[in-house]
């Protein structure tokens, strides 16, 4: 009967353990996405990510041009974005802004995006647009003919709705 006792105590403390991690596990389908955790000040991603996000920054009012990709000869969102990853951070990416989407990185979602990570938008189901995410739901990117590089927000209209993912790089 001892035996019996024990056996039946062993069975219903596994029961019990099963039931805490499945309702641990549930919970968790119900929660909020989380945030990403911040970026650690000294660590290699956090110092690339700081130094695209301040080139990033300096170079906001420099003029549109279509194939630019220098300082002193203004930039498109594609050569705006190589040139500030290649000067702040020694990365080389692909000259289109469809080549860009392209580069072997986890795509995100607009809530897990940090500083120093590429957003893109598509016109027509193609990636046509991309910028460098500097937080606040805020990026930098070189917008069109006439333009200048400038900050604006994911959440105004057009960008919004065209926005299709981010990737982080660095």
């Amino acid at each position: 009967m001892h035996r019996l006792d024990k056996r039946s105590r062993m069975t219903r403390l596994t029961g019990l353990l099963l039931a805490a991690v499945l309702l641990a596990l549930l919970g968790g389908c119900g929660s909020q996405p989380r945030k990403p955790p911040p970026l650690v000040v000294g660590t290699p991603r956090a110092d690339a990510a700081n130094a695209v996000l301040f080139r990033a920054i300096a170079l906001v009012g420099t003029p549109y041009r279509f194939g630019g990709n220098t300082p002193q000869g203004g930039f498109d969102c594609s050569g705006l974005v190589g040139y500030v990853y290649r000067d702040a951070a020694g990365v080389q990416l692909p000259r289109s802004s469809a080549q860009i989407a392209e580069v072997g990185a986890r795509k995100l979602a607009i809530d897990s995006l940090q500083q120093g990570d590429l957003v893109f938008f598509a016109d027509r189901r193609r990636i046509s647009h991309v910028g460098i995410y500097v937080g606040e739901r805020r990026f930098v990117h070189a917008p069109n003919s006439g333009g200048t590089v400038r900050l604006d927000s994911l959440d105004g209209p057009w960008w919004r709705e065209h926005f299709v993912y981010g990737k982080r790089v660095l």
